[in-house]
């Protein structure tokens, strides 16, 4: 490999962030001080972290390590395959995403990662594995911007532990342009997604949601929400979602045998009796049981 990728290209230089570590039902625990890189260098991708972990309660004798990690990746410009010794794996890049699997033996979980990049933000999580049980979860946003880290790691201080909400009275839209790329990682256009929001009381809401474009969808469903849990009750469309902080993992199973398995990450969310305006959207789309389409970007929100 004589050239970094296009994917290492979008992530170069030093990330900064303070992801907040969670409980599996969605409890906040305590923060992940976290500085990480990827170095393309003579052919070869080293990729490290260094941070560490304040709090996490009775998780964190797992999540606390005496080390900074780093690994190796090999990196063709499709699947990135992550070679030890502190993480073993594989992640595929769809543009400015990847959805990366992979084992920590440091902290004795699988993992499945999901980075958006958004210019010099990046909007991270991690859902940490024991077996096929969620163990916990980290989740935040990082800049690369030297100018931003000392406000940035305030506002993630303050706003890492908010739970995701959407309005429970205003009625309106989340809507915006979204990238579409084929399971094979290939670009394959782009999709208008709009969610207008019809509040039926504090704790439901109608979504009648349009995709429009390269792939074009239309579904109605009741959400209900039950504190970090929220149920999609039809009538076009079955499933749950589970939250962690400002970051809900919806899946959703349509009436004609399609599923989405998403992660709708409310990225001005802010102390305070309100909800978000930004939401920065990943959909993983199911055709029956095969992966066929990924499509993110970020929703803003309108009031009608």
């Amino acid at each position: 490999m004589s050239e970094p990728s296009e994917w290492q290209r979008r992530i170069e230089g030093e990330w900064h962030g303070r992801p907040s570590l969670f409980d599996p039902t969605g409890a906040w625990q305590g923060f992940e001080d976290i500085r990480r890189s990827s170095v393309f260098e003579d052919g070869v991708v080293t990729y490290s972290m260094d941070g560490g972990l304040e709090g996490g309660g009775p998780l964190a004798g797992r999540f606390k390590v005496g080390a900074p990690f780093a690994f190796g990746v090999t990196d063709a410009g499709a699947d990135r395959h992550y070679t030890g010794p502190d993480f073993y794996g594989s992640g595929r890049p769809y543009g400015s995403f990847v959805d990366a699997r992979y084992y920590g033996p440091g902290w004795q979980v699988g993992l499945n990662t999901w980075n958006q990049t958004i210019g010099d933000t990046q909007v991270y999580s991690s859902l940490l594995f024991q077996g096929p049980a969620v163990a916990g979860c980290f989740n935040g946003l990082y800049t690369r911007d030297p100018a931003q880290v000392g406000d940035w790691l305030r506002a993630e201080t303050a706003n890492g532990p908010v739970p995701y909400i959407l309005p429970t009275k205003a009625a309106g839209a989340y809507a915006g342009a979204c990238e579409l790329f084929g399971a094979d990682g290939k670009p394959r256009g782009g999709v208008q997604i709009t969610v207008e929001l019809e509040p039926i009381d504090l704790l439901r809401t109608r979504h009648h949601v349009t995709w429009t474009g390269d792939l074009e969808r239309r579904h109605v469903v009741d959400v209900r929400r039950d504190g970090f849990r929220s149920f999609f009750e039809g009538p076009d469309a079955w499933g749950n979602a589970q939250a962690y902080g400002r970051a809900s993992f919806p899946r959703l199973h349509l009436t004609d045998g399609a599923r989405v398995e998403g992660r709708e990450f409310m990225m001005d969310a802010a102390p305070g009796m309100g909800a978000g305006t930004a939401m920065a959207v990943v959909y993983e789309v199911f055709d029956g049981n095969l992966l066929s389409a990924v499509l993110y970007g970020v929703l803003t929100w309108s009031s009608s």
